[in-house]
């Protein structure tokens, strides 16, 4: 690298990153570092050429491994980046383009090898990497006091929440914020939930703690502004099949979905999410939910899951009985409008099903809302869409509508929302419909989808139980709705009385012929037969 234009092929060959990883120490004072940091990468215009990149960064990253014990180049590349983001509210705040893009390159070169190293070593090796410095031979090379990785840390928290987003910050705060996806992709590589690691410890329990509410706020508000990669930033500019700071984080940041998602792919729809021009909005939901979800310590919970499941609308006046820890005002109508308009990602949805289960308030005000259509419509395309869904995404979505049919009001007031033209629902074509019927129309197919093809027990039975809550307030139903009711009904009789004689007859070959049924097969056949009626 250097000041030039670097591309991936001259990578192995390029004097300034072998010094680099070189066996000669360089001072952070020295000039090399401003020659190091100051280039311009061409980026991948697809996820093939991504991959180049990262497979030409891991010989250099062993090298930097086998020689920085004695050089402690990692440390001194760390503390220059450091040292530079002492000065970012400034060089922000003075336009100070160079300062904010050579603060970016040292970062993404830290991140880039960072993320070799958590493949190859486990969080004290990683820790040791950080804490190297030059020697003279014969004496330690590691610091005394400074624990630089969580310095690092603690920086990256504070350049998230401090720098504001503007065009100029935009590549650097994806940068900072994929940057924490990383470090935090060790569990990846363990079956156990790392409690006790490094990495966990700095972050739930250290400096950064203070920062917690500071933090869910700012990845809120990114996720709530939707803010569009700026064209003029040439340092990150997505191509065609994503650029190279996203191509490079989009491996870690599915990763991490996976653990999310006990291990499921990404849904179809994926390869549209990769052409997403919103990839600082996208990073911060992950990081969010990333930290939402970490395992509460032996004797001390999770703060972030604090955080999320008690903040408050910004229009709140109300005096708290007892002070929260971790507590903060937001926007619920930003939050409402963002949620609505993301629905079509794993992780909006599973953010929405987080919020819905977990913050009260959020929960309360989501079914206070009038236009619950905009919410709700998003949802029923993801279950009318099943086939083109992995499963995890389709228990959120349903997931999702079994709690807000939970509540009377919202069963009731779907029945009054009348909608036109539904583009989506292909199988008939509706020009007037309730929203209410259309959540049974959905919620039926995804049934009969399920009897057909998946045959998953727990998504029939929570299909089901959204019926079953909605029943007591079905209020004008359209009339195919209604006609699918008895169809479902008249399927799911066929199969119960399909069953019932399979058990009898069972029944009847091992008992002989002229024995007598128990007295509960007689009952089940009559409660069928009697719902029947009732149906």
């Amino acid at each position: 690298m250097g000041a030039n234009t670097s591309q991936v092929t001259d990578l192995s060959d390029n004097a300034s990153l072998k010094a680099l990883v070189g066996t000669e120490s360089i001072s952070e004072n020295d000039p090399f570092w401003n020659q190091l940091i100051s280039f311009t990468f061409v980026s991948p215009t697809n996820s093939g050429d991504s991959k180049l990149l990262e497979e030409a960064v891991i010989p250099l990253a062993k090298a930097l491994i086998q020689n920085n014990p004695r050089t402690g180049n990692f440390g001194a590349l760390v503390r220059v980046f450091l040292g530079r983001t002492k000065e970012l509210k400034i060089s922000t705040e003075c336009q100070d383009q160079l300062f904010i893009w050579q603060a970016h390159n040292a970062l993404f070169m830290i991140r880039c090898l960072v993320k070799v190293f958590i493949r190859e070593m486990s969080e004290e090796e990683l820790h040791q990497q950080f804490s190297y410095q030059e020697r003279a031979p014969g004496s330690c090379g590691e610091s005394g006091s400074e624990d630089l990785l969580e310095e690092l840390l603690l920086n990256l928290v504070h350049l998230i929440v401090e720098v504001p987003l503007l065009d100029l910050t935009y590549s650097i705060l994806f940068e900072a914020v994929t940057t924490l996806l990383t470090f935090f992709s060790y569990q990846l590589f363990h079956k156990e939930i790392l409690q006790e690691g490094l990495i966990y410890q700095h972050i739930m329990k250290g400096r950064c703690l203070e920062l917690t509410s500071r933090l869910v706020k700012t990845l809120l508000y990114n996720f709530i502004r939707q803010e569009k990669c700026p064209p003029a930033a040439h340092i990150f500019e997505p191509k065609a099949e994503g650029g190279l700071l996203y191509g490079l984080a989009s491996g870690v940041a599915s990763g991490l979905w996976s653990v999310f998602t006990l291990g499921g792919a990404g849904s179809r729809a994926g390869t549209d999410q990769e052409n997403d021009p919103l990839p600082l909005s996208n990073q911060s939901l992950l990081l969010l939910l990333v930290l939402a979800n970490l395992t509460d310590g032996p004797d001390w919970p999770n703060p972030f899951r604090q955080a999320i499941t008690c903040f408050r609308n910004t229009q709140d006046t109300s005096a708290l009985p007892v002070e929260l820890p971790h507590t903060f005002q937001i926007n619920f109508n930003s939050l409402y409008t963002a949620l609505c308009e993301q629905q079509r990602s794993d992780q909006a949805t599973l953010l929405l099903y987080t919020l819905l289960h977990q913050n009260a308030n959020m929960r309360t005000y989501i079914l206070s809302r009038t236009d619950m259509d905009n919410l709700v419509m998003p949802i029923l395309e993801i279950l009318y869409h099943v086939e083109d869904r992995n499963s995890h995404h389709v228990y959120m979505a349903l997931i999702i509508l079994l709690i807000l049919t939970e509540d009377d009001a919202f069963n009731r007031s779907i029945h009054e929302v009348v909608l036109k033209n539904i583009s989506w629902y292909t199988e008939r074509s509706l020009t007037e419909i309730s929203l209410g019927s259309l959540l049974i129309l959905v919620v039926i197919r995804t049934v009969q989808f399920n009897m057909t093809r998946t045959r998953d027990k727990y998504l029939h039975t929570n299909c089901l139980a959204a019926l079953a809550n909605m029943s007591a307030q079905f209020r004008s139903l359209h009339q195919y709705a209604a006609q699918r009711i008895i169809s479902l009904f008249a399927l799911l009789s066929k199969k119960h009385n399909k069953v019932l004689e399979q058990a009898t007859q069972s029944l009847r070959g091992r008992q002989g012929d002229n024995t007598a049924l128990p007295d509960y097969v007689s009952k089940t056949h009559i409660q069928s037969h009697g719902f029947s009626k009732w149906g």
